[in-house]
């Protein structure tokens, strides 16, 4: 009886000193039902990762819907401002109606009329620019140089071809920045790959290596993250890496099934260029807001030091 009341005692001592590491490890705190998150520190440069679920423009309430927006904007504000940080790629950011007409974008809208701080760059007339994953950057700290797009598909050039089997049109966007204050200069590529099909998330990991590739050679600091629909270690990631970029392994399910449970391992990821030095994270923000879920995914972010 002795040996199994020192068991269960050191069993719970292990338990509640491993779920205070976690909780000094993530610096996420809550205040009267509000997220707050330390900011970067020094020169580092916080590097966020969010898919938000498109919204259905043809459907007045349920899930996704117009309505349900009205629920989730809110939410949705008070995530990205808890974020603190200095570029936030985000996938679905999408008004959804039949076609490619992009021409609505509630989600990019509120979130630039409530955040002045911040720009958007990897956006344009959804005619000729995909307007789907933008890239919010702070003002303060960067100056956009660059952006552009690819689908995943055998016509990558060709502004919302269907993926490779044939299904719902994907891509990648990227955007170059310079630091205002140092020079420094980095892009940051953003993909969303699709969840149904490996085939199809295993040519398109195999199109963003072979775009990102001629950066990463002639010395360009590249960071590539978003929604890849695969586990860490799977072998989508795998094919990434051999473009030279290293993925920092998020520690916790971004994916949540719009309920808070969390059932696998990390689909949203952040990797960078060797020459990048991780500083702090990566951490999954796994928490309500103004007591709802924004989104069906939690965000991922992490600091870096530029080289």
């Amino acid at each position: 009886m002795v040996r199994v009341f020192r068991w269960l005692s050191r069993g719970l001592i292990a338990v509640f000193a491993l779920l205070t590491l976690v909780a000094c490890a993530l610096h996420v705190t809550q205040t009267e039902g509000n997220v707050t998150v330390a900011p970067p520190e020094g020169a580092a440069l916080r590097i966020a990762s969010y898919n938000v679920h498109y919204i259905r423009l043809d459907k007045e309430t349920g899930a996704w819907s117009v309505g349900d927006w009205e629920r989730r904007k809110g939410p949705l504000d008070s995530a990205f401002k808890a974020l603190r940080a200095d570029v936030v790629a985000f996938q679905e950011m999408e008004s959804f109606r039949r076609g490619d007409d992009g021409s609505v974008n509630l989600g990019r809208d509120h979130l630039t009329a409530g955040n002045p701080a911040y720009g958007v760059a990897a956006t344009g007339d959804w005619q000729t620019f995909p307007t789907t994953q933008p890239i919010f950057y702070l003002k303060e700290r960067l100056q956009p140089v660059d952006q552009g797009w690819f689908f995943f598909s055998d016509t990558p050039d060709v502004i919302y071809s269907r993926t490779f089997n044939g299904s719902f049109p994907a891509f990648a966007s990227w955007a170059q920045f310079e630091d205002r204050e140092t020079g420094q200069r980095f892009r940051v590529a953003n993909v969303h790959f699709e969840y149904s099909s490996r085939s199809n998330r295993l040519l398109s990991a195999a199109l963003v290596r072979d775009r990102l590739k001629p950066w990463i050679d002639a010395g360009e600091t590249v960071f590539l993250v978003g929604d890849l629909n695969a586990l860490h270690g799977a072998q989508t990631m795998d094919i990434l890496e051999e473009a030279g970029v290293v993925f920092d392994r998020s520690p916790a399910a971004t994916y949540h099934l719009n309920r808070g449970v969390h059932v696998l391992g990390a689909i949203d990821h952040l990797s960078r260029t060797p020459n990048v030095t991780l500083d702090a994270g990566p951490v999954v923000l796994q928490e309500k807001f103004d007591g709802e879920w924004p989104s069906d995914h939690h965000p991922v972010y992490a600091d870096y030091l530029l080289p």
